[in-house]
Formats: structure tokens, C-alpha cells, sequence
């Protein structure tokens, strides 16, 4: 836990928007970039990786990021652009299978590294669980900070760096706002520092996600997550106005700092450990109740002296945590750009439409009956709830703030029209 008191906020810092420097891209060279992909989605009902997922037409998540590589290659002459994924034991074999069309990624140990994998361990007496019926459900991956372990043990970090690669920009696979962006490469290059998060603006729909604070003993910067917040703190921790920055989970990294580091700590990384509650099986609430250990990658901030963080755009996070989310990505809330990224229209002006489906959505293959003759035109929506059964017709248009809601047993259909600040019941 990080309690109130171990904290300050953090002072203004520089913004992309106003970097005045020129691009190196000769630097891309000198870089790896990382795409963390171990994720099966389950809280969104998922047993495959998330990033599977169809996000814009028939592009999923894992096409997307393959065509901006390509993308990046093409424009900058650099066909031997290096890139990597990390897969869990879960999402190796898919995403090879998904990959395979794209030959110009790479292949093997060439293109991923296997994150480690933790047993579940039983809520009441701490013991490893047993799950006959899916012995699968009994392990979990560590969380995404188990990126810097992988890495090691793996051998890929010694590989990158026996190859001349120095710098490393990570970001998660369901981000698709989060490509290589060489001017951001060359600010990080000529800082020397470290390590440095690219964080964003919180807004009311980002208070209950981790910020960014600064330690009082130290002064360094620092990663809270909601699981790390003591209860009497949580006012606190949901204060945008005083913890105006999250983690975008977009992170450059000095690789030769980073094995520096690991041969100080006698081959580890000193993060957080946090503990999450869940049941064995995910799509399952009666299972066995179970505990997963699990650290943050963007933790490392706190590992490094001299870590630093950039204000970016919106327009460099678009991830996608629940289908409230998906269904946002997939309307034209968000356009897809020339490069191949997903970012909000620019009618948008950077903020994201609010989505709240009714707890009957929670899982993708419930979510999808919502939108079986499309999804509505969410462009100028400010924020739309869903209560209850019903689906949209095609030709829905929401604006500013709705509410649609069935509190009957039949499923209703939203008829075709315009909704612009009303609460509609079916």
C-alpha cells in the first residue's frame, strides 16, 4: 500500500504539444519497439488474447499494430526496424498464427519472449489452487511488470543489446494509439535519462485508474495504483486535481540502464507487488476464490534515479479495459489515421465519450447482441448508459448525454433516429 501521506503531487511537466526539437530518425535504429500482448481479456469474457479482438472492420487489435510496423519501415526506409512482442503462455501460439501473414515482422525469439507464468493461490488458506476441470485457470501471468524478469531470463535484453539496441519503447497491445513516434524517440535520447512515462491528463472517467505522484521521502516520482490505495484514502487518490496525471503505460526505457540496474539488485527490479482478488475461473463468480500477486511495469519509475515524464496527447491512448470501451473504439467516436492508429475524431477534441452498458454486457459475446445492426453514431456523444435488454437499430444517433433503458424481461430496440440529451425508456 502507498498511503496519502507518502505523497505529493507532481509539478507541471513538459508536453509533447510543445516540444520544440527535431526528429532523429536515425535513432529508430537503436531501438526496439515493444508491444506487451500476454493479456486474455477476462474480464471482458475472453479465453483468447485480447488483442484478437475486431476493433475496426476486419482489422483486430494484432493487424493494426503489424500495419503501422510496416507502416514505419516503409516511410523511413528501415525494413530491419526491430520488433517485439510479449506473449504470455496463453497468447504465444495465437499471435505467431495472426503474425505469420506479416512475414516482415520477424519470427521465433526474433519477435517475442514468453512472460512467466504464477500459480493462483487460494483466497482462504494461501495454498496453490487445483481446477481439474480446466487446469489452465490454475496459473496466471505476474502483470505487466514481470516485462523486466521476462526480458532477462529470457536472454532477449542481453540479445537487443548485443545487437546495438539501446532504447526501448513499450506500450500495451490494446493501446492502438501508442506507435513509435521519433520525435518523442529523440527527446528521450538526448535527456540521458533513464527511463520516462508518458502520462496524460486525468479526467473524471480516469480517477479510479493508478496516478502519478512524487514521494515526500526522496522526491522521486512514483506509480500508485487503485490496489495499492488504502480504503480511507480513496477521496484522495480520485482527486484530479491534485494527482492530475495516469499512466498511459507507454514507457521508454534505457536498456543499458536497465541491465545496470538489474546488477544492482542482484538481478531483479525492486517493484511493488500488488494483490488482486479474483475467482479461479474468470467467467465463473462461484469458483474458487483465489489471490493473483502481480506488479505494474510503469512501477519502475520508482527504480530508476533520474526517471522523468512526458504530458502527451490524448490522441496516444485509446486502450481498451471493458467493453464499455470497445464499444466506443468501434463507433465513430474514433477514426482510423493514415499510419494505422486508432484516435479519437477530431470533433472529439481529445475526450472520449463516457460508455456505461448494464453489468448483462460485461462479456464481448453479450456486448456484441447490442450492436447487431451496427453501432450508433457515438461522434457526438458526450456519455450514454444502457440499462437493461435491447439492442440498437441501424441509423442510431446519440448526442450530448442519454440514457437508454428497458426495465422489462423482453429485449427492445432502440429505433433509428437522433437521441440528443434525453433518457429514453423502452
Amino acid at each position: 500500500m502507498i498511503p496519502e501521506s507518502a505523497l505529493d503531487s507532481v509539478a507541471d511537466l513538459p508536453e509533447f504539444d510543445k516540444l520544440d526539437i527535431t526528429p532523429k530518425p536515425e535513432l529508430l535504429k537503436q531501438c526496439v519497439v515493444l508491444k506487451l500482448n500476454g493479456g486474455l481479456g477476462t474480464g471482458m469474457g475472453l479465453d483468447r488474447a485480447k488483442s484478437l479482438l475486431k476493433v475496426n472492420g476486419d482489422n483486430t487489435f494484432l493487424d493494426l499494430i503489424a500495419k503501422q510496423v510496416g507502416f514505419m519501415k516503409d516511410k523511413y526506409s528501415m525494413p530491419d526496424m526491430k520488433f517485439m512482442v510479449m506473449n504470455s503462455f496463453a497468447t504465444s501460439a495465437d499471435t505467431k498464427e495472426a503474425f505469420a501473414k506479416y512475414p516482415g515482422l520477424g519470427t521465433g525469439d526474433d519477435l517475442e519472449f514468453v512472460q512467466n507464468k504464477a500459480p493462483k493461490v487460494k483466497a482462504d488458506d494461501k495454498t496453490a489452487v487445483s481446477w481439474p476441470a480446466d487446469p489452465s485457470h490454475e496459473w496466471c501471468p505476474p502483470g505487466h511488470g514481470d516485462l523486466y524478469p521476462a526480458m532477462l531470463g529470457s536472454g532477449a535484453l542481453d540479445k537487443l543489446l548485443g545487437k546495438g539496441i539501446k532504447y526501448m519503447f513499450v506500450s500495451n497491445s490494446d493501446n492502438l494509439g501508442a506507435t513509435m513516434c521519433t520525435k518523442l524517440l529523440t527527446y528521450f535520447a538526448d535527456s540521458g535519462a533513464p527511463f520516462m512515462m508518458e502520462v496524460a491528463s486525468r479526467t473524471d472517467a480516469d480517477k479510479k485508474g493508478g496516478h502519478l505522484g512524487t514521494l515526500k521521502e526522496g522526491g522521486g516520482l512514483t506509480l500508485r495504483e487503485s490496489a495499492q490505495c488504502p480504503p480511507d484514502d480513496e477521496k484522495a487518490f480520485q482527486d484530479t486535481t491534485k494527482y492530475k496525471y495516469f499512466n498511459t503505460n507507454n514507457l521508454w526505457v534505457d536498456l543499458v540502464k536497465l541491465k545496470e540496474t538489474f546488477d544492482k539488485n542482484n538481478g531483479a527490479l525492486p517493484l511493488p507487488v500488488m494483490l488482486n482478488d479474483k475467482t479461479v475461473d474468470p467467467r465463473d463468480k462461484k469458483s474458487t476464490k483465489v489471490i493473483q500477486l502481480e506488479t505494474a511495469m510503469g512501477a519502475a519509475i520508482s527504480c530508476f534515479a533520474g526517471a522523468t515524464a512526458i504530458l502527451i496527447p490524448r490522441t496516444r491512448f485509446a486502450p481498451v479495459k471493458k467493453c464499455d470501451d470497445l464499444i466506443a473504439l468501434r463507433s465513430d467516436a474514433y477514426v482510423l489515421t493514415e499510419d494505422f492508429r486508432i484516435e479519437l475524431a477530431p470533433e472529439r477534441a481529445g475526450v472520449p465519450p463516457t460508455i456505461k452498458l448494464d453489468d448483462l454486457y460485461k462479456f464481448v459475446d453479450a456486448m456484441d447482441t447490442i450492436i447487431v445492426n451496427g453501432v450508433p453514431s457515438l461522434i457526438g456523444c458526450n456519455s450514454m448508459k444502457i440499462v437493461g435488454k435491447l439492442d440498437f437499430a441501424a441509423g442510431v444517433v446519440v448526442k450530448g448525454d442519454c440514457v437508454f433503458s428497458n426495465k422489462g424481461d423482453d429485449k427492445k430496440t432502440v429505433a433509428a433516429g437522433t437521441y440528443e440529451n434525453q433518457t429514453v425508456e423502452l
